[in-house]
């Protein structure tokens, strides 16, 4: 019955994302179930993957790919959760989908592994277009957010289980087996069950089990969600070293900022099935081209202005120079908006030169290596991040100045 239901999938394009839908309720439905009726589940899942999932091995020349998306579309009923998007991403580059719930990024992944197909656009890995080839011919390591594990399988079984649908030799499987847990840091634990590893260390066996069957491309669905905040900053480092040191092409999806910061080559920030900047890390964050982007990357301070020139604005809190972003430049006149980090605003009890405003501390929180601050400028409350802050004991009624340099005020458009 699985059999002719994969074939029956195959007809048309709905068929197909149905047949994934379910595919991804096999994967991830283990939650709340006792340990008979999970075995029984997920003994119905390997037959399912058995007969869907084969793939030829992998030879080392087809990894390190690049990947190119053009003019990608996707829709489900009259939502389009993709419109017209293109993206190119590097071989061997860590490249994070970025974005609030809705966005299109986890349809962006789920299209790039072969479990969507597009309405229109194409995919391509390397020269090879794949738009149209399913899941288990495109060779991708699929990481997800629940990690899907075997419960009644030990590590090293569920590690070499894709290993063993590509009839790998016995004794390769071994060794890959062993390497794939070694580079996790979950080798001396091979032969223990799911059900007896902490979140961490299931999340190492994901891992271990994506990174075995030596992938073309990494594909990561907010793989960290799961686990406390301890362990998502440890496991940051550990997923780009591995990416790195297997020399993997990688795409990631996350909603979390700080995440895509700490381990992206670069990143693209979507809204509404659009890409609205893609790029470097740091360049995302400190140059935004749109308002959108500015909140979404991080704290921002906005104040609304109108241009005097390309890059002077007037403001209610007084004459700003900063810098346009994105290719767009003000004409005098045009209503604009300011963006400043609360990082990049500077306290003093003297007014400097250059940018500045005038107000007083209205409220702050101390953290110990930094103070988070609440400034009043005449009627409008500002935030401001002071590191090894000196000014957290400050009277309310005490007035200071607050300075940004203009490489750190970013005019956007309203």
């Amino acid at each position: 019955m699985l059999a002719n239901a994969f074939t029956r999938a195959h007809t048309t394009d709905s068929c197909a994302d149905n047949k994934v839908v379910a595919t991804n309720h096999l994967l991830m439905g283990f939650s709340g179930l006792d340990h008979t009726a999970a075995t029984k589940k997920t003994r119905c899942t390997e037959k399912f993957l058995h007969l869907a999932f084969r793939a030829p091995p992998v030879t080392p020349s087809t990894r390190m790919i690049s990947l190119t998306i053009e003019n990608l579309t996707k829709r489900f009923g009259d939502t389009t959760a993709l419109n017209a998007v293109n993206l190119h991403i590097e071989a061997g580059e860590i490249f994070f989908l970025l974005g609030p719930s809705g966005c299109g990024k986890t349809t962006l992944l789920r299209s790039i592994a072969g479990f969507y197909t597009p309405e229109q656009g194409r995919i391509r890995f390397g020269d090879e277009d794949v738009t149209h080839v399913p899941p288990h011919l495109r060779n991708t390591g699929m990481m997800f957010q629940s990690y899907a594990l075997w419960p009644h399988m030990t590590v090293a079984k569920n590690v070499a289980f894709g290993l063993e649908e590509r009839k790998v030799t016995p004794a390769e499987i071994k060794t890959r087996v062993h390497e794939a847990l070694a580079t996790v840091k979950m080798d001396h634990l091979a032969e223990r069950k799911i059900n007896q590893l902490s979140g961490g260390q299931q999340q190492r066996v994901a891992l271990a089990r994506a990174l075995v069957i030596r992938p073309r491309c990494l594909l990561l669905d907010e793989p960290l969600s799961n686990l406390d905040t301890k362990l998502r900053i440890e496991m940051r480092g550990e997923i780009r070293r591995i990416c790195k040191e297997f020399g993997l092409t990688a795409i990631y999806v996350t909603h979390d900022q700080k995440e895509a910061c700490s381990i992206a080559d670069r990143m693209a920030v979507l809204e509404a099935g659009h890409i609205r900047q893609h790029g470097p890390p740091a360049e995302v964050y400190r140059s935004p081209h749109t308002r959108f982007v500015a909140d979404f990357m991080g704290e921002t301070n906005f104040i609304e202005s109108r241009a005097l020139t390309a890059d002077r604005v007037e403001t209610a809190l007084g004459i700003f120079e900063g810098r346009a972003t994105g290719g767009w430049q003000p004409a005098p006149g045009d209503a604009c908006v300011l963006s400043i980090r609360p990082e990049a605003l500077r306290l003093s009890t003297a007014p400097p030169n250059g940018n500045h405003i005038r107000g007083s501390l209205k409220d702050r929180v101390y953290l110990g290596e930094m103070a988070q601050y609440q400034f009043a400028a005449d009627g409008r409350t500002l935030k401001i991040y002071e590191l090894n802050p000196r000014f957290v004991d400050a009277s309310s009624e005490r007035e200071l100045f607050a300075s940004a340099d203009p490489e750190d005020v970013i005019i956007l458009r309203p």
